[in-house]
């Protein structure tokens, strides 16, 4: 099985979508964090299961969508995902650096 491995930058991305979230309804960003953290468990048994990142364009940089958000992981290795970022899929993504 396939380990994922939550990056410090997509850990803070979750806490910023919580604490945004949270100014209008604690239990909706509870809720939001629960469903971008369930949707990667695809991932533990097919990892290429996301599509190539468009802005990226490398056959290891996927993305899965989750609502309005790209859940953005790496793989690393075939036992090996990393969580990039978590990203609203309004704002422009070549604005952030994402190895």
């Amino acid at each position: 099985m396939v380990r994922i491995n939550w990056t410090f930058q997509a850990k803070d991305d979750l806490k910023a979508i919580a604490d945004y979230i949270s100014k209008d309804s604690k239990h909706y960003a509870k809720l939001q964090v629960v469903r971008l953290k369930t949707r990667t468990n695809i991932l533990k048994t097919q990892t290429r299961s996301g599509k190539i990142v468009p802005e990226i364009s490398r056959e290891n940089i996927r993305e899965l969508i989750e609502g309005n958000y790209r859940i953005i992981y790496k793989i690393v290795e075939d036992n090996q995902i990393d969580i990039l970022t978590i990203h609203h899929s309004a704002r422009d993504l070549t604005r952030r650096e994402i190895q």
